[in-house]
């Protein structure tokens, strides 16, 4: 039998297959697979990796399939397998307690059809992957909504424009990084999770606590309409209050307290038994059903009004914390509103606004002064300085030209420009930024992961220590049955775990919106855990540490000043692309010089080139050059050009005539702020800096000394960078590797976390990338490291504060010294510290030195 690496091979991009899938963990992947290696002429199947994006590799027999046939075939079962296998992300509004999340995932399981399916409290969204041949969208919505939860109606799509051709695969919805159980994001229109021009959710309720009201509330409804779970939470416990002052204060009729606190329990427990019941039902419970059980035992021992205040408190103190969470949220919805519904657009000489969606590959949007630019393209006419801040977090307006990119979102300064439309708005930057940071809400950090494991193993504990303290001492003669009951149902309320299960995912939300807001895109709770974690990073050089392009460094003149010679030496250079040669133009440009006219440009192999400039040779090239002339070079010009040289500085002799006049030094210039970028992370406690680079070891030492960093590595392939990465990672276990996206994206892959830099314009670096810096800018590196490390401290408080209050209260129900007002206080109050202290993220500031 023939070896199968020497079959020939195929490759495929795995979204072209199957579009809008990018990862391998995806279930579909696994599924083609399965579904290939079954097919005769077909070896082997399996996925590789090319320029840092998963590839589906076939090893194949071409006397049994043709190239033609395979093909053919591979994009046959993709395109079944696409519009069977479904991913959408929803919307999920009225989620009363993060502990929600299993019975709501598990009554989603129990539809036909449903094959995996994630619940996020924090970021309310829940990801459910599908066959399409068994349920769809609404049987799945049904469920959700008979459980007592609203999913908002997806909106209706823009009406298509004349001669667009429709996607094939619209309908089909795929995560872009499925993650564990694949549940995925809505590829194209993100179907069940859509959002109208702005970003934000089209039936979303504005103001108040959106998503606890039981339907679509009008933006114009009155504060009761948009704050129901408030309104009732109140009216609960006024009825409650003045209950109790009536019965001891005005000798108020028992028969007609119990009716007015029988009101207080419905407006305070309707959210709760709306959400409880079908949980019980399915056999399942939860903390709202402990908390509604702990108030309908109060009462049955006649202590309404402790059941009353419970059920005031609980109600307050979560329609509180969904106030709080509703600014992580938002925070992370504003993004999307800084991008304009229409653009002002010219088609056939006629200016006309078009909705963004209905903007076409070529057409011409117009910027006027002051405006937020609509699309992502390249201008055409015109010249201003665009506030990029909204994508990149830069501070400062970039300049930009004729030919240069635009991003949608960004701010125009004061003159008016024409763009040219390079990406439809489902493609720009922001909005893949948004659809990012939207899953990366969704996926569970190691902590988050623990907490719930935890959880699981929690509940059941404190449900047998509830028994055991409600029977055990009233049969040993302890306690009456009423007071063992009430100290049984007060430990209920202590033992919640609400404000454990918000601990991470809350400090996630916010920790990830406050990067977003600032251009660092950080792709998932397990990548800010890890990034603050660090004690090393390696740094690629070029682009990274360096600018990545060649700038004029040391200017040696003889007989002349700088100025004549460098005018002189890039009149000759403008004729030639050479990329040290512009490094030449462009400095003589900065220092707005005048240049003289110069003849054809000849070119010398492996010498260097020659013109004439005011009727005399000038010749610019090597020492080989002069020699080869029998031009002498003068002894101390030959001195300083061997010790640029030996710095690793290209040099450029420059000679006129029959004698010499000069020499120009090249370097890639480290970036301004790469050294202060460095030494903020030392002084952040990342103490290994690590440079990896393809350059000799001798320029490699020499940037690295300038640079700051504790170490070196030259002479790399790419290959090699991988390789030192790995050994790196045996050393100090965690390493990050940071660099620019595409030519590090295997060295990026293998990294515990990869950085990409100035991932604003580069869509590789966008999906290969664990965490990128939308802004060239280094500064970023330290304020993503900041944040990340004080994410994990805030989670770690968060864990200690929730953990804490149940330790000490869960005894101190138990043995009587605190009755159920006091543990929903302590519970509420918990849980309403740990969304306060996680939303301190959202005004983090990199510390100045």
């Amino acid at each position: 039998m023939s070896n199968h690496l020497q079959e020939p091979t195929l490759q495929l991009e795995i979204p072209v297959i199957l579009p809008g899938v990018d990862d391998e963990k995806d279930g579909c992947v696994e599924r083609l697979q399965n579904r290939l290696r079954a097919q005769t002429g077909i070896r082997q199947v399996h996925i590789d990796q090319k320029d840092g994006k998963p590839v589906l590799c076939l090893h194949y027999d071409p006397n049994l399939v043709p190239l033609e046939k395979l093909e053919r075939m591979v994009r046959d079962e993709g395109a079944q397998m696409t519009e069977r296998f479904r991913h959408e992300t929803l919307p999920l509004k009225g989620m009363a307690q993060g502990t929600n999340v299993a019975n709501v995932e598990d009554g989603v399981r129990r539809v036909p059809g449903v094959l995996s399916v994630a619940v996020n409290y924090a970021a309310e969204i829940m990801r459910v992957e599908y066959d399409s041949t068994q349920t769809d969208r609404d049987a799945i919505v049904r469920a959700v909504r008979g459980m007592g939860y609203r999913v908002p109606d997806a909106p209706q799509a823009p009406t298509q424009i004349s001669g667009e051709t429709p996607d094939p695969h619209a309908g089909h919805k795929h995560d872009h990084e499925g993650h564990g159980d694949h549940a995925g994001h809505s590829h194209e229109e993100h179907a069940g999770h859509e959002h109208d021009d702005a970003g934000h959710e089209p039936h979303e309720e504005k103001g108040g606590h959106a998503g606890h009201s039981h339907g679509p509330v009008d933006p114009n409804a009155n504060w009761l309409q948009r704050n129901s779970e408030l309104a009732q939470s109140l009216l609960c416990g006024l009825l409650a209050g003045l209950t109790f002052l009536g019965q001891k204060y005005f000798g108020l009729a028992e028969p007609v307290a119990i009716g007015i606190y029988i009101l207080a329990y419905l407006a305070g427990g309707y959210d709760l038994a709306r959400h409880t019941l079908p949980t019980v039902l399915r056999g399942k419970f939860d903390v709202e059903f402990l908390m509604l059980v702990a108030a309908v035992g109060a009462a049955a021992l006649g202590e309404w009004f402790e059941g009353a205040l419970l059920l005031f408190l609980f109600s307050f103190g979560h329609a509180l914390e969904h106030f709080a969470m509703d600014r992580a949220r938002n925070a992370i919805e504003a993004l999307g509103k800084l991008t304009p519904k229409v653009a002002l657009v010219r088609r056939d000489n006629v200016e006309t606004e078009v909705p963004v969606e209905q903007l076409r590959i070529g057409d011409v949007a117009i910027v006027r002064p002051g405006d937020r630019v609509a699309v992502d393209g390249k201008i055409t006419v015109g010249r201003s300085a665009i506030d990029q801040s909204p994508i990149t977090g830069e501070s400062v307006p970039v300049e930009k030209n004729v030919g240069d990119g635009v991003f949608a979102g960004s701010i125009n300064g004061d003159g008016a420009i024409e763009v040219e439309v390079t990406k439809l708005a489902k493609d720009t930057t922001m909005s893949r930024v948004i659809k990012m940071v939207e899953e990366a809400q969704s996926q569970k950090s190691p902590t988050q992961t623990f907490t719930d494991r935890f959880e699981k193993m929690f509940v059941p504990i404190v449900l047998g220590i509830v028994v055991l303290a409600a029977v055990a001492p009233p049969l040993l003669g302890w306690l009456t049955w009423k007071a063992a009951i009430l100290r049984a149902l007060s430990t209920l309320v202590a033992a919640s775990p609400c404000a454990l299960a918000l601990a991470t995912p809350s400090a996630v939300l916010a920790g990830i919106a406050q990067a977003a807001r600032n251009g660092v895109l950080i792709k998932g709770g397990v990548h800010l855990e890890n990034l603050g974690s660090l004690q090393a990073i390696a740094l690629d050089k070029t682009g990274t540490i360096t600018r990545g392009k060649p700038a004029v460094s040391d200017i040696l003149p003889i007989g002349m000043d700088e100025k004549e010679f460098l005018s002189l030496v890039a009149a000759v250079e403008t004729r030639s692309t050479h990329p040290l040669a512009q490094a030449v133009v462009r400095r003589a440009q900065e220092q707005k010089l005048e240049l003289p006219g110069a003849g054809e440009l000849q070119n010398l192999q492996g010498l260097g080139v020659q013109s004439e400039v005011g009727g005399q040779l000038i010749r610019i090239g090597n020492l080989k050059m002069f020699e080869a002339a029998k031009i002498a070079v003068p002894p101390d010009l030959t001195a300083k050009v061997q010790a640029l040289s030996d710095a690793g500085k290209p040099i450029m002799v420059v000679g006129r005539g029959e004698q010499i006049i000069g020499a120009l030094a090249l370097a890639d210039e480290i970036r301004p702020e790469s050294r202060a970028a460095l030494e903020q992370l030392r002084a952040m406690g990342v103490p290994n800096l690590i440079m990896l680079t393809g350059d000799n070891a001798r320029v490699a030492k020499t940037i690295a000394q300038t640079a700051g960093v504790t170490d070196f590595r030259g002479d790399l392939m790419p290959e090699d960078k991988v390789k030192a990465l790995k050994d790196l990672l045996q050393k100090y276990g965690q390493v990050a590797m940071v660099g620019d996206g595409v030519n590090d994206a295997p060295a990026l892959a293998t990294a515990t976390v990869g950085i990409a830099m100035g991932a604003g314009g580069t869509d590789v670096a966008l999906e290969t990338a664990d965490v990128a810096l939308m802004a060239d800018d280094m500064t970023k590196l330290p304020f993503a490291v900041g944040l990340s490390r004080q994410s994990r401290a805030i989670i770690k408080q968060n864990l200690w504060i929730s953990l804490g209050v149940i330790a000490v209260l869960m005894p101190s129900t138990l043995f009587g010294l605190a009755g159920i007002s006091a543990a929903v206080i302590f519970h509420e109050g918990s849980t309403l510290v740990v969304v306060a202290n996680a939303l301190r993220l959202l005004r983090y500031r990199l510390p100045s030195n």
